[in-house]
């Protein structure tokens, strides 16, 4: 006769020491918005690796056939999406427990300026990368049909918030976790 060990408690997710208080609904519906402003425009990328071309002329089009070109607008547009995918742990229970399913780390407290520093990073970063999209009609496109420039001009305008957005999130959690840490050094 053998022995059987009783099932292990499920394992739980680190408790943390004091309480942070939930994400302001603003903050929440923010980094929701930011994962849909890049949607648009990976859409349009995607629609060109798919061999659309999605307002460009004939010959604009000719330099996105290649496998190269279809290989970095794919990578581009799933990269981009993830990284806008990525404010949401700003707002979520991840972004201070990292998931048990992570190897090496899972089910440990996420330190908030490891968070904070390079999401403020980032959104200084995109929001001098986008700044100029609501200057898109300004610039000559001949390589884009009329139609296509103001499609195409359309599809990208949403990008000038993904800085923003992404900044305000992260003000909202630096926030939340700088209050936790004052109640914690005082008790």
């Amino acid at each position: 006769m053998t022995l059987r060990k009783p099932p292990a408690a499920p394992r739980t997710p680190a408790a943390p020491q004091t309480p942070v208080a939930p994400p302001p609904r603003w903050a929440v519906r923010a980094a929701h918005l930011t994962a849909l402003v890049v949607l648009p425009s990976g859409l349009w990328r995607i629609a060109l690796v798919l061999g659309h071309p999605a307002g460009y002329t004939e010959a604009g089009f000719e330099p996105f056939a290649t496998v190269d070109a279809k290989l970095w607008m794919l990578t581009l547009s799933v990269v981009s999406e993830l990284v806008a995918l990525l404010t949401l742990g700003l707002v979520r229970p991840w972004g201070e427990v990292v998931p048990r399913w992570i190897p090496l780390i899972g089910g440990r407290r996420v330190r908030p300026l490891a968070t904070v520093v390079p999401a403020a990073l980032g959104a200084a970063a995109l929001t001098l990368i986008w700044a100029t999209v609501p200057l898109w009609w300004t610039y000559p496109h001949a390589d884009l049909t009329p139609t296509g420039n103001l499609v195409v001009g359309i599809l990208y305008q949403p990008l000038f918030l993904w800085g923003p957005l992404t900044a305000a999130v992260t003000v909202s959690y630096y926030r939340r976790h700088r209050a936790r840490h004052r109640v914690r050094r005082r008790g």
